[in-house]
């Protein structure tokens, strides 16, 4: 019986060993998912205001936060619910599709449920104030329809963990601008979003003869995603815009800086442009922190040195990954 357990101890140690190894192994793993879960679909509140950048001051943007909550599935019913300028919450479901633009009223939420898509249809603010759209998914707006996200004349707007998309299979004039920031819009943000595959990308000021009205402009752009664009990443005009945290990949342009615009550039990441932050006209930008890929920033030196709010600003070697798992429809609600 000694000789009968001495043989098997140490066999018994090494399933014991294997066992725990593998228990641990299999923690390690679950652990990973639940991580990878909250990043991938994370659970946000239908109520929740702005928290980042310029459209947390002049009171901060909160939408149509307590206010009633429809859910809509066509694009009449979509049209009717965010019309208006009486507080409400307005969820998208399902795929609604069209060759149009819908005008959203001041104090409204536009929330895309998990999975929602709008083909076709894209979404305007003109001439409003406090808009919400999170969460929302919009793709192939055609030209004579408009912009697939345009914001114009107006005032504290949050867009976020939205999913911007057309195609280059087609001339630039196919489409138009995927989110254009025009006439004069102050206290905007765009946060978490995926811009991608499209001619012409983001304009912030549309015209080098509107001065008057676009230098009051104040924008934040943070931890988006910009991928496949052939230009506008963005072109800026007269205002100022604070630029921090974003992923820019294969895109033929970079940051334009233009007609005397300030813009701020903290800790973004570039691959695959030669001219990541330049200036045509006279812009100018302060940037510290960012990988520019190989590449220079060739814009003049410019005096915004401090954005007139509180916000974390990621580590630039953390950035890839944080937008990558965070960006674009990746709410629940």
């Amino acid at each position: 019986m000694i000789f009968f357990v001495a043989q098997l101890h140490p066999h018994n140690q090494i399933l014991k060993t294997r066992t725990m190894k593998w228990l641990n192994s299999l923690a390690v793993f679950t652990a990973f998912q639940v991580s990878m879960a909250s990043i991938l679909e994370e659970r946000a509140s239908v109520n929740d205001v702005a928290t980042i950048g310029y459209a947390t001051l002049n009171g901060g943007t909160t939408g149509g936060s307590g206010g009633p909550t429809t859910t809509v599935t066509t694009l009449d019913a979509l049209t009717s619910a965010v019309s208006g300028n009486a507080k409400k919450i307005v969820i998208i479901s399902g795929t609604i599709t069209g060759n149009t633009v819908v005008k959203i009223g001041s104090n409204t939420s536009v929330l895309g449920a998990k999975g929602s898509a709008l083909n076709g249809v894209g979404l305007r603010v003109l001439n409003e104030n406090n808009v919400i759209i999170r969460n929302v998914k919009i793709s192939k707006v055609l030209a004579e329809a408009g912009d697939a996200l345009g914001i114009q004349a107006s005032h504290q707007v949050w867009v976020d963990h939205c999913d911007l998309s057309s195609d280059r299979d087609h001339d630039k004039d196919f489409y138009d601008g995927l989110l254009d920031l025009t006439h004069g819009i102050t206290g905007v943000t765009v946060s978490n979003t995926k811009l991608y595959n499209h001619w012409k990308a983001c304009l912030i000021g549309h015209s080098d003869n509107n001065g008057a009205e676009d230098t009051p402009i104040t924008v934040t752009l943070a931890l988006n995603s910009w991928t496949n664009l052939n230009s506008r990443t963005p072109s800026i005009r007269f205002g100022h815009g604070h630029i921090f945290n974003n992923v820019f990949d294969d895109n033929n342009d970079g940051i334009n800086t233009r007609d005397g615009a300030q813009v701020l550039v903290e800790n973004n990441v570039w691959t695959g442009t030669d001219k990541p932050l330049y200036s045509t006209d006279g812009g100018f930008a302060v940037a510290t922190g960012n990988d520019f890929g190989g590449a220079s920033d060739t814009a003049p030196q410019g005096d915004f040195t401090k954005a007139p709010y509180s916000y974390t600003l990621l580590s630039t070697s953390s950035v890839r990954a944080s937008v990558t798992a965070n960006a674009g429809q990746t709410l629940d609600f």
